[in-house]
């Protein structure tokens, strides 16, 4: 007989959630994102939940699937949606994505930086709108990328990957990782402290999980001690920015400009964040790792963390410090 899966998502990329209904039996809600009652309805006896990364993945949830419940497998390397502790108390192997998603998330990073620096979304929306009657040598001034200062706070996967493509457009390397200061020394980034590397960068890109311990790291303070030419980035969780402070400090000229993929609150719908269209603020809807490839990639790894786990093997990617077995329910 089949084991239950509860995938959270009627629509996946690629070819991973077809091999997994070979295998198990999949449930899957109808269209669009399930609210926690719909999940809570489907999950009854599944041994199995592959979810995203921004559902909500709580005590409620664990219990509606009850017993049977071995492993909730992310197709996402962030995992602040999840209830670690009620996951370890109930013997749940909790398992993320990461290795799949570093380099395609780093390009769109460096994409946020060229944008917000070289102010390209104001001069794209003044072209579109046919505002464009008179060339001015002074219209769009933006600043320099190359030769700037790049500070990287987290220096995992995703940081060291934006780092190589900055050496190729000349930049200074600082990075602050509270997580492995000793892990990543690197000879062409220097280690620095998080005051030091916000007085001293141009961009301030951010690349560390979201924890009780970095929520609202970049806030009103932190921002006020940057550069009043710098730019944030934010490309990991909207949390680690105070938005209510980084809205007042572009809008007060604190700061030079921001680039933001992520957001507190996602998805937004029709009530925008007042982020959304600020001059000198480019806002994306959280596609870092939005390629065929990449995407299809991190759903093909959870999976593969899914039947492991199901076939009484160690999770593939289990988060860290997370045991890769499931530990008894009894």
């Amino acid at each position: 007989m089949k084991q239950r899966v509860l995938v959270t998502r009627a629509e996946l990329p690629g070819g991973g959630l077809a091999r997994l209904a070979s295998r198990a039996e999949v449930v899957r809600p109808g269209t669009g994102k399930p609210g926690p009652a719909e999940l809570g309805e489907r999950a009854g006896g599944a041994a199995a939940i592959l979810a995203l990364g921004n559902d909500r993945v709580d005590a409620a949830l664990l219990d509606a699937a009850g017993p049977a419940l071995r492993v909730v497998a992310l197709a996402s390397m962030g995992y602040d949606a999840v209830d670690r502790e009620a996951a370890a108390t109930r013997g749940v192997v909790v398992t993320h994505t990461p290795g799949v998603l570093a380099e395609t998330t780093a390009d769109l990073a460096f994409a946020l930086i060229l944008m917000a620096r070289r102010r390209l979304g104001a001069a794209r929306d003044a072209l579109a709108a046919g505002r464009w009657d008179l060339f001015r040598m002074d219209d769009y001034l933006g600043l320099d990328v190359h030769g700037s200062t790049l500070g990287l706070i987290g220096y995992g996967q995703i940081g060291r990957a934006v780092a190589r493509r900055a050496r190729g457009f000349g930049m200074r390397l600082l990075h602050h990782d509270p997580y492995a200061p000793t892990a990543v020394a690197d000879p062409e980034s220097r280690a620095v402290d998080l005051p030091t590397l916000l007085a001293e960068a141009d961009v301030v890109s951010l690349h560390i999980p979201l924890t009780p311990g970095t929520r609202h790291l970049i806030g009103a303070a932190e921002l006020a001690s940057m550069k009043s030419t710098a730019t944030l980035v934010n490309t990991s969780r909207g949390g680690i920015v105070d938005e209510d402070a980084l809205l007042q400090a572009v809008r007060d000229r604190v700061i030079h400009s921001a680039a933001l993929d992520v957001f507190e609150r996602e998805p937004m719908g029709a009530e925008l964040s007042p982020l959304v269209g600020e001059p000198h603020v480019i806002t994306l809807p959280h596609i870092g790792s939005a390629t065929e490839a990449t995407r299809a990639a991190m759903v093909d790894l959870a999976v593969d963390n899914v039947l492991e786990v199901l076939a009484g093997r160690p999770a593939r990617t289990p988060l860290p410090g997370s045991s890769p077995t499931p530990s008894s329910r009894d």
